[in-house]
């Protein structure tokens, strides 16, 4: 069932500000180290889930990766940050053939398993010495390739139900008269492989 704002849900979705790249370039097969900023005007009770995903193959959906996922909240009106951490992608799951040159990085944040936003980066993969470059070995040796993720990304923003009440934000009230929409509440002790509880505005 459609809200009756659609204006309101694009005001109460939280803008990222900023993801900050710890360890870029790095080693393929080093975890990926990052902070996310974002903004929320609205308490949001339940938890914000962050998923990063590697994309190898862009014509085969089954071979991406879900690297390693993270449950933010509850959020607090104002500024916010966190820590997260992903597992470097599986090599057994990437086709020899698409280890090598540009592969997608996708961060996606979700609210009650409705994705409000995607983060989107190119990854490129190489060989660390002009030897291996110009003649890769075969089999390939994971242990000697490189990633340099693109400081050039693509955000994309979607409307779903937030199911907030009134608040004031900056001494303006905001009305957020959801038809059909009440709030319930998820299960936040959900089990999965390498999922991260956070709690405040950091976790590490």
């Amino acid at each position: 069932m459609a809200c009756s704002c659609s204006r309101a849900l694009r005001i109460h979705s939280p803008p990222v500000q900023n993801v900050e790249w710890f360890n870029n370039p790095a080693r393929f097969l080093d975890p990926y180290r990052f902070r996310v900023t974002f903004e929320c005007i609205a308490p949001l009770k339940d938890d914000l889930e962050w998923r990063l995903i590697y994309v190898s193959s862009p014509g085969d959906e089954d071979l991406d990766q879900e690297l390693d996922d993270c449950l933010v909240g509850p959020v607090p009106v104002g500024v916010n940050s966190f820590d997260f951490e992903g597992t470097p992608p599986n090599p057994s799951k990437i086709p020899p053939d698409d280890v090598l040159g540009v592969a997608a990085l996708i961060l996606t944040g979700s609210y009650k398993d409705q994705e409000f936003v995607r983060v989107g980066y190119y990854q490129n993969t190489e060989y660390d010495n002009d030897e291996m470059k110009e003649n890769p070995p075969n089999p390939i040796i994971f242990e000697r390739l490189v990633r340099d993720i693109s400081t050039r990304f693509r955000v994309t923003r979607f409307q779903i139900k937030w199911c907030a009440s009134n608040f004031t934000w900056r001494g303006v009230t905001i009305d957020f008269a959801y038809k059909g929409c009440s709030p319930t509440a998820t299960g936040k002790a959900r089990s999965g492989r390498g999922r991260r509880f956070c709690r405040g505005s950091l976790c590490g």
